[in-house]
C-alpha cells in the first residue's frame, strides 16, 4: 500500500480524512492563495488542491499518494478566502448574512507523477446577522482562519439555516470525494 500523505495545515482536514480510518501523515504545504486575474472560483480552488499535492509530492517522490486539498466560499461570483483579520472577517459575514452562498471544495490525488482532482459544491444559507451578534463571533477569534470566515462545526452553525451538499466539504475536505481518490489510488477506507 502507498503512504499516504495529507499535503495541509488544516486541523479540520486532519480529523476529516482520519474519519476515513486511513493511516497518514502530514506535510504542511503553503502555497500563495491569491486568484489569478479572470481565474474562476472552481479553477481556483482545484489549481490550488492540486498545487498544494504536488508540492508535497515534490519532496516525498512517485511512491507517495498525496492529498492537496483547498475551500473556498464564494458570493455574487466574489471568492472569500481566509480573513486577514478581524475587520475583514466582520465584513466577510456582514455580507453572507441573509444570503445563500457557494462553498467550493476541492481535493487532489498526485501518485506516480499523475493526478486527478475531484470538486464539491454546496449551498450554504445564512439567516440575518445582528451587528452584535457578528462581533461576538468575531470576538472568539473562530472566523480568522476559515475560509469565508466561518466554521460550520463551530459556533457559526447556529447562523446556518440551510446546507444543500456536503457537510464535511464545507469543512474543508469532501469525504465522498476523498473516498473516490483514495479508492482509485488502492488506500482503502475502513469501516
Amino acid at each position: 500500500m502507498p503512504q499516504l500523505v495529507l499535503a495541509s495545515t488544516s486541523p479540520r482536514r486532519r480529523e476529516l480524512l482520519a474519519q476515513l480510518g486511513v493511516n497518514f501523515e502530514v506535510l504542511a504545504m503553503a502555497v500563495d492563495e491569491q486568484p489569478l486575474p479572470g481565474e474562476l472560483a472552481a479553477d481556483h480552488v482545484c489549481r490550488l488542491a492540486l498545487a498544494k499535492a504536488r508540492a508535497a509530492a515534490a519532496q516525498l517522490g512517485p511512491q507517495a499518494c498525496v492529498l492537496g486539498a483547498d475551500t473556498v466560499v464564494v458570493l455574487d461570483g466574489e471568492i472569500f478566502g481566509k480573513p486577514v483579520d478581524r475587520d475583514a472577517a466582520a465584513a466577510m459575514l456582514r455580507r453572507l448574512s441573509g444570503h445563500t452562498h457557494t462553498v467550493l471544495s476541492a481535493v487532489a490525488r498526485v501518485q506516480g507523477g499523475a493526478h486527478v482532482v475531484r470538486l464539491s459544491e454546496s449551498e450554504v444559507t445564512f439567516r440575518t446577522l445582528s451587528p452584535a451578534e457578528i462581533a461576538a463571533y468575531c470576538d472568539t477569534g473562530e472566523p480568522l482562519d476559515k475560509a469565508g470566515a466561518y466554521a460550520i462545526q463551530g459556533r457559526a452553525a447556529a447562523f446556518i439555516r440551510h446546507l444543500e451538499g456536503s457537510y464535511s466539504g464545507v469543512m474543508g475536505l469532501p469525504l465522498f470525494e476523498t473516498a473516490d481518490l483514495l479508492a482509485g489510488a488502492g488506500v482503502l477506507v475502513r469501516d
